[in-house]
């Protein structure tokens, strides 16, 4: 498959914990992985992996991704105003733990987010966040595995 048909994958990867998981699985895929960032990216000689440092604006590696992705490319964030732009690109957009964002879902995401920021900015709410778990880490490959596999099959078909 040339890399004009193959998905890319694309991370937002400010605080991104799963990088090297989404790097084991484009390895075995054989597909380009383009990490975006504020800064801070460890360099890779690996030519299937791209490191974008974008300035430090509010949502510059956010506008990046949706400049660059493309329907049927993957993008991997943890950002729900990401995820919805992405999602109307038509890509197959996931969380951090795995949880697929799609047309039918990214509606309620945005506003849980939405009543999530309220309560905080209420004070009704601390706004801790749950640490990352071995079972998020394992729920993230097994998802990307098959985000992975619907993209090389539609880009086949």
């Amino acid at each position: 498959m040339t890399e004009g048909s193959a998905p890319l994958i694309y991370v937002d990867a400010d605080a991104c914990p799963v990088k090297d998981e989404v790097v084991r699985v484009a390895e075995r895929h054989g597909l380009v992985v383009t990490f975006v960032s504020n800064g801070g990216l460890r360099p890779s000689r690996d030519p299937m992996i791209r490191n974008i440092v974008v300035s430090k604006g509010a949502d510059a590696a956010d506008d990046w991704i949706v400049e660059n992705a493309r329907a049927n490319d993957i993008v991997v964030t943890g950002d729900i105003p990401l995820a919805a732009r992405a999602v109307a690109l038509g890509a197959h957009v996931l969380g951090m733990s795995g949880k697929p964002f799609t047309p039918e879902t990214i509606g309620m995401a945005v506003a849980m987010r939405d009543l999530k920021q309220h309560l905080r900015e209420t004070g009704e709410s601390k706004g801790y966040n749950s640490s990352f778990t071995p079972r998020d880490r394992s729920a993230f490959l097994s998802a990307l595995d098959q985000a992975v596999r619907r993209a090389v099959r539609s880009a086949a078909s």
